[in-house]
């Protein structure tokens, strides 16, 4: 049976961040065309200033390009004004931020609920989809802890599963294992790519970690602002 075709999730045509520092333009990211499709499960890899944390900001939203364009589906976000950009990163991207951004007075639970209160989920309905998330990710009976009453992979897992909670399109983590030990790091790792073949979620990686780059099927390298290689595996 042939296999449905894929579309693109993601595009940028031309993406360039240049940075002001003291009057001073330092560029970031220079003149990056690249598409991520549907389902990819991707890791961006390069040395520290490379331009992949930078790439994934733009992709999310969460800063703007200096020039070129960039599209979440057919939809042209580098065009849209604040409030019509937030609903986007609102409805269709998950972030995972390397230093969690939990909010600091709200339980694992609440935590979790947050982006579905948002979009105005029904109290019961997105009660129910954070209890099984943290479950799912081993954080039964920690529900109703705040985030200083968790461990540091503890708070990753939270913030993991806030970031699929709404089942989002694309989800966006960046050095997801940096704060980890290598066990903690793989069994998240492992829970992602899970989500990714069961639900077809996207996935989208700023990572210096060979045990990410191992996982991913895709792997975009960067140097100097500009992808140096983009390599996808052989599906096993």
């Amino acid at each position: 049976m042939p296999q449905p075709t894929r579309q693109a999730i993601v595009r940028t045509d031309r993406a360039t961040k240049i940075y002001q520092r003291d009057s001073i333009p330092v560029p970031a990211l220079h003149e990056t065309s690249v598409q991520i499709m549907e389902g990819d499960f991707v890791a961006l890899v390069g040395p520290s200033g490379s331009g992949k944390t930078t790439l994934l900001n733009l992709i999310g939203g969460l800063d703007r390009p200096t020039s070129g364009r960039i599209w979440i589906g057919d939809q042209e976000i580098g065009a849209l004004g604040r409030k019509a950009l937030a609903e986007v990163r609102l409805r269709r991207i998950g972030f995972v931020f390397q230093e969690y951004n939990l909010v600091p007075v709200l339980s694992a639970l609440e935590n979790v609920e947050y982006v579905m209160l948002l979009q105005g989920v029904e109290e019961s309905r997105r009660r129910s989809e954070a209890l099984r998330l943290l479950h799912a990710l081993g954080l039964e009976g920690m529900e109703h802890r705040r985030p200083n009453e968790l461990s540091g992979g503890q708070q990753q897992r939270v913030a993991v599963a806030r970031a699929i909670a709404a089942r989002p399109a694309i989800v966006l983590p960046d050095e997801p294992t940096a704060n980890l030990d290598s066990a903690s790091g793989a069994a998240l790792m492992d829970l992602m790519r899970r989500i990714n073949e069961e639900q077809g979620t996207t996935f989208v990686f700023s990572t210096h970690d060979p045990m990410v780059v191992e996982r991913a099927r895709r792997v975009i390298r960067l140097r100097d602002g500009r992808i140096e290689a983009d390599e996808r595996k052989p599906v096993s």
